[in-house]
């Protein structure tokens, strides 16, 4: 894909509003990332992939991610946690568009997160992980960060104890697809 070729949505985001920008997220304070935030997250994240800048697409992810939510909203049953956006991201980056390393990303989110929900996040992004050394198996990890990487087993076993009902199975079955 040449730099002119414009980008395919990403089937598993919602479409982005008009006229989308940092200020978009940045309106919600840290007591407002309820549903409205995650679902502004997905729609800025396919704003920027159709901008062709998918690393700061998948940082749109991590915020969604970290978005306050139980597992029951209206907002999840549209648009579940995405894993799947992730996988369709990491598969359809194209050659000449930044993407970084994001197994390295999410490895280095996983061992350095903060408050709130740290557990919750932590292995969210070991599950983005693992998601990305399925995708693309060529990517290296930070030989220079010293982190014991988790089992498949481990991940889902954590997910299970700190994520959403069904969120496990969500990220095996998109796991599967890689």
């Amino acid at each position: 894909m040449d730099s002119l070729s414009p980008l395919q949505p990403i089937p598993s985001l919602p479409a982005p509003e008009p006229e989308m920008s940092w200020r978009s997220l940045n309106r919600f304070r840290q007591d407002q990332r309820r549903e409205a935030f995650y679902l502004t997250c997905l729609r800025y994240g396919q704003h920027l992939w159709l901008q062709r800048l998918p690393a700061r697409a998948i940082l749109c992810l991590d915020r969604a991610w970290g978005a306050e939510l139980q597992g029951h909203e209206a907002v999840l049953r549209k648009w579940p946690l995405p894993y799947l956006a992730l996988l369709q991201l990491l598969k359809a980056a194209p050659a000449d568009a930044f993407l970084g390393n994001p197994r390295v990303h999410f490895q280095h989110y996983a061992d350095r997160l903060g408050a709130p929900r740290i557990e919750q996040r932590k292995w969210r992004s070991w599950a983005c992980w693992a998601l990305t050394r399925a995708a693309l198996p060529d990517l290296p990890g930070d030989p220079k960060h010293q982190v014991e990487e988790p089992t498949l087993e481990t991940i889902a076993r954590m997910l299970d104890l700190h994520g959403h009902p069904g969120e496990t199975q969500l990220w095996q079955s998109t796991l599967a697809q890689t």
